[in-house]
């Protein structure tokens, strides 16, 4: 992409339909989620369970980013799917559809621009193999302008930082959607975390060294500091057990974090966000049943055994996960249960949209 073009079209103003996020008058939610039949759904929540919509999709859906200004969010398909499509969040309507160029897909997660302007998207270019930042015009029907290098391979999660620009966490583990999930290069994979500016050049690029390079670094959340908080996902010696939580911050070396019940989540931590009050951490583990938390300065805290805890997002005060059966809201060290209809079975994220 024409990094000049990108730049210059920062400042353009948005789209004039719009619905508001104030508009909308509740909290919402979203996350993909799977019936018994196997078919494949977004779901808007609100924080107390009751469900606002349900929006078909092609195949299995992974995370969304929400648009800064319009009622409106991007829902991505799980890696190595080439969709997303774009709703309106009042009423989960679909309003456009996105596919990737030949040779890219998703990688499932995506982010905007502070303006709107453009959406950000992860991406594997697989035959190179490269991790690449896909760039949507979201004021001319996301029409694609281009993509620029993530700074590694395995590109996930994309986070859009308070300076404008991003982080993008690159898991290091190259997939070819001929070989379907299969990790391709674990014995050299090298895993890193990359800063990005507001054009799209890479910043800085930050490498877990010696054995830990294994640690896949996959979905990320930024704390009032501007730190990068990160789940790891262990692709090393399966005997091993080591920490599954990171801290990151321009400039600096990357810190792990380590947690008494790290082994409960079974070497993959699924998701992890940032406490509403911004005073805990919260690190899922699906395959394990358990959440770790963490103060904000990192230190561990009792973990909470919640089946198939998956997706977690922040919450007025706390914090909101799904699990079996519905969602579970953490306030002051306690969980309440809260039932959704529908027998879901919850994707790794849960996004607050409004």
């Amino acid at each position: 992409m024409r990094r000049r073009h990108f730049l210059l079209g920062a400042g353009a103003g948005l789209a004039s339909a719009s619905v508001a996020w104030s508009d909308i008058g509740r909290d919402l939610y979203l996350s993909a989620g799977n019936r018994r039949d196997n078919s494949t759904w977004l779901v808007g929540l609100t924080g107390r369970g009751a469900q606002c919509f349900a929006l078909a999709l092609p195949s299995r859906g992974h995370a969304a980013a929400s648009h800064p200004e319009r009622a409106e969010a991007v829902a991505f398909a799980r890696r190595p799917g080439n969709f997303a499509l774009v709703l309106e969040c009042g009423n989960g309507r679909e309003v456009a559809r996105l596919t990737t160029p030949a040779g890219l897909h998703f990688y499932g997660h995506g982010a905007f621009t502070a303006d709107g302007r453009y959406l950000l998207t992860t991406e594997n270019a697989f035959d190179l193999p490269d991790g690449r930042i896909g760039i949507w015009d979201a004021e001319h029907g996301y029409r694609r302008v281009g993509d620029v290098p993530s700074g590694g391979i395995g590109p996930h999660e994309i986070l859009a930082m308070g300076d404008g620009g991003f982080a993008v966490a690159n898991g290091g583990i190259q997939t070819h959607p001929d070989f379907q999930r299969a990790k391709l290069n674990i014995p050299t994979m090298q895993t890193n975390l990359s800063f990005l500016s507001e054009t799209g050049s890479l910043r800085e690029t930050q490498p877990f060294s010696g054995e830990m390079r294994q640690n896949s670094i996959r979905h990320i959340d930024r704390d009032a500091a501007g730190n990068v908080l990160a789940a790891l996902q262990w692709q090393g010696a399966p005997t091993r057990t080591v920490p599954l939580v990171a801290r990151f911050a321009p400039g600096a070396a990357p810190v792990l974090l380590d947690h008494p019940e790290t082994a409960r989540l079974k070497h993959y931590a699924g998701s992890i966000a940032i406490s509403g009050d911004g005073s805990e951490i919260a690190v899922t583990g699906p395959k394990g049943n358990h959440v770790l938390f963490l103060g904000a300065d990192g230190s561990p805290r009792p973990a909470s055994q919640l089946s198939v805890a998956s997706g977690v997002a922040k919450a007025e005060g706390g914090l909101l996960i799904t699990v079996a059966g519905g969602l579970a809201l953490r306030r002051d060290g306690r969980e309440e249960t809260i039932p959704v209809a529908g027998d879901w079975a919850w994707d790794n994220h849960l996004v607050r949209v409004a």
